[in-house]
């Protein structure tokens, strides 16, 4: 497998700059998921490491070696589109193996190293058959299966998963997974969906506007948003947010005020900020509980039972939507007025930039 390093690495489509100074080391064997809304430059910045966009500006290295200008066909990279690019008259054996072929491997190999790959992902009743006989799911596996034959140093995937159904997008994203944890290969996913990053991923990389907003771990995203757009944007549903005014801060906590005047107390950060602060307060959904009397107060407008959990949206009195998650016995009704309380020791706040400056933990 391999070590892939971005340093510096920039692209520009005439006077637009659609990927900004990206810096970022890809260790072997790691899965590593770009994840941002439309437009964001993920796939750009995929292409670039594929060799199938010119990089503009840095250097992009495999296991330590400049290539930005090898060729594509000669980086040892494979990727995978969110077109499955199968050829309608050739079998599974044959679409898998034509690369291989094409690069003049003995026919032997070939049809071993097809086995083999096929074996990996339970295409081996497939072979003999054409696409057209294929399910969605099957045809997927198929162009990665083309992929893994030429074992190749790392795998790029564009979004591979967009064309399926949503029940089977869950089934091929645990697919996806174990073919990592059985390949220990280093890969690359993109996708417009934080579900499959928080699902998927060793470290998430957030891009937004063509720059790296954070790096981590899922739950490091999670937990400890770097600023208001990967608290909005990681999660499902997402962080409220709060607009607040700093008012005090008695007993080791801070007391903020709303806009809709109402007052609440969270965990003081080690330097508190000055009383009159404008402040922004994050709360993720499942750290509201529901009460029947607190500051925040609304009326409910929209209940989502998922079965083992339920999803509460209130429309408080500032005009702003919250949303509280709750079990399942939760018994809430459209158009009931209901207080939210905050969990003790959960929030985060984000200063007048959008940056994070604390995240409170669990005692």
């Amino acid at each position: 497998m391999a070590i892939l390093e971005l340093r510096q690495v920039g692209k520009w489509y005439g006077g637009f700059e659609a990927v900004k100074s990206v810096d970022l080391t890809i260790a072997d064997r790691e899965f590593v998921v770009f994840v941002g809304p439309s437009g964001c430059g993920k796939t750009t910045l995929l292409r670039m490491i594929a060799g199938l966009e010119e990089i503009t500006s840095g250097d992009f290295l495999i296991d330590g070696q400049r290539s930005n200008a090898v060729p594509p066909d000669k980086r040892g990279l494979a990727m995978v589109f969110q077109s499955y690019a199968l050829y309608p008259h050739m079998t599974v054996a044959q679409n898998m193996g034509f690369a291989l072929k094409m690069a003049g491997m003995p026919r032997t190999e070939v049809a071993a190293k097809v086995r083999e790959a096929a074996r990996t992902l339970q295409l081996e009743s497939q072979l003999g058959r054409k696409p057209r006989m294929l399910s969605g799911g099957q045809r997927q596996r198929v162009a990665i299966g083309r992929a893994i034959v030429r074992n190749p140093k790392a795998f790029l995937f564009d979004e591979p998963l967009s064309n399926l159904d949503a029940a089977l997008r869950v089934q091929m994203r645990i697919e996806l997974v174990k073919l990592h944890q059985t390949l220990a290969a280093t890969m690359i996913y993109v996708t417009h969906d934080q579900v499959e990053a928080m699902t998927m991923a060793d470290r998430i990389v957030v891009l937004n506007r063509g720059m790296v907003e954070q790096v981590g771990s899922p739950l490091d995203l999670y937990q400890r948003p770097a600023n208001l757009f990967v608290a909005g944007f990681i999660g499902s549903p997402k962080m409220n947010l709060f607009p607040v005014r700093v008012t005090g801060h008695p007993d080791s906590q801070l007391m903020l005020t709303l806009q809709g005047g109402e007052e609440i107390a969270v965990p003081a950060p080690p330097a508190p900020p000055a009383v009159g602060t404008e402040l922004t307060l994050g709360v993720r959904p499942e750290h509201l509980q529901l009460t029947d009397h607190a500051a925040l107060s609304g009326v409910v407008d929209v209940v989502e039972h998922l079965g083992v959990e339920t999803l509460v949206y209130v429309h408080t009195a500032a005009g702003a939507t919250v949303v509280a998650r709750t079990d399942d016995l939760s018994r809430v009704r459209v158009g009931e007025s209901v207080g939210l309380t905050l969990r003790p020791g959960r929030a985060s706040l984000f200063d007048a930039s959008g940056a994070a400056m604390f995240h409170a933990t669990p005692q």
